[in-house]
């Protein structure tokens, strides 16, 4: 396989669609001036809502967003694959799907994945996340061909659950994407360890494009966009300021890892533990 340029871009969206796009189109186009052939961007990268009810209130079902049309052009000026890393897509009247997009350099959309697993969480200092509220989950995990191998799809809190990445990775990915907003405080203290983890359980290429600043109305997203090789070193981190990272990928890594550790080829089923009762006492004679 030949290796080829992958970009993770970083943004600080805001809850202004027009202005978001603008802003990626030219951190993208600078990507791609500094060789990129496949620009991945993060979870809600159009737009960071000040709360969930907004992309009910303000959102888009998919033939209406704004974001699919330009993104695809984009691509065919380009000639590029883009992964959208989110947009909050309209389903109903009370909920979205947080759903990430692949499209090929032709504009069309290759693959779909709507995020599984939601962030409901009750941090320190009050602050705390609902995501089920407004968004439904989704209920199979997806893997697209790209020229170089194949891609794993994932979102955010998806990290935290490694049976959703060993199922990929069962299923052929070479590469995992985990394109992410994920908030300083949890970024601090287990982004790096995880995207790590991911990919040396996985043997696979991970591409996590992350948001990054503060929002006028307080949200601070962690940042440090990480493109991390199937041995679980760090090839390329943003930091904490808009801009984009770029590093050469090599397809045969990741054969070469796994060939090291065959951990994907010695799986086995574990039988869930019997919960055994409290022991009683023997009386004493």
């Amino acid at each position: 396989m030949t290796t080829f340029s992958v970009a993770c871009v970083q943004n600080s969206a805001i809850d202004d669609v027009a202005h978001n796009l603008a802003d990626l189109s030219a951190l993208i186009h600078e990507a791609v001036n500094a060789g990129a052939k496949f620009v991945c961007l993060p979870e809600y990268c159009t737009c960071l809502e000040p709360a969930d009810s907004g992309y009910i209130e303000r959102g888009f079902d998919e033939p209406t967003h704004p974001a699919l049309p330009y993104f695809a052009e984009l691509c065919r000026s380009l000639n590029i694959w883009l992964l959208i890393g989110s947009l909050a897509i309209k389903i109903g009247a009370e909920k979205v799907n947080n759903r990430s997009y692949l499209l090929d350099p032709a504009g069309n959309v290759r693959q779909t994945y709507n995020k599984i697993h939601l962030f409901d969480v009750a941090l320190k200092r009050g602050e705390a996340y609902e995501e089920s509220r407004t968004v439904a989950p989704g209920t199979a995990a997806k893997v697209a061909e790209l020229p170089w191998g194949r891609l794993g799809m994932t979102v955010c809190y998806d990290l935290r659950f490694p049976q959703l990445y060993r199922t990929l990775a069962h299923a052929g990915a070479d590469f995992i994407s985990i394109p992410a907003a994920f908030t300083a405080t949890t970024g601090q203290a287990h982004w790096h360890v995880l995207v790590r983890a991911r990919a040396i359980e996985t043997g696979c290429y991970v591409f996590a494009p992350d948001q990054c600043g503060r929002r006028p109305w307080g949200r601070k997203t962690y940042g440090h966009s990480l493109i991390v090789d199937p041995w679980g070193e760090v090839i390329a981190d943003a930091g904490s300021e808009r801009g984009f990272i770029i590093a050469e990928v090599d397809p045969e890594k990741v054969s070469e890892a796994r060939g090291m550790i065959a951990a994907l080829t010695h799986d086995r089923r574990i039988t869930a533990p019997e919960i055994q009762p409290h022991p009683t006492a023997v009386p004493e004679r």
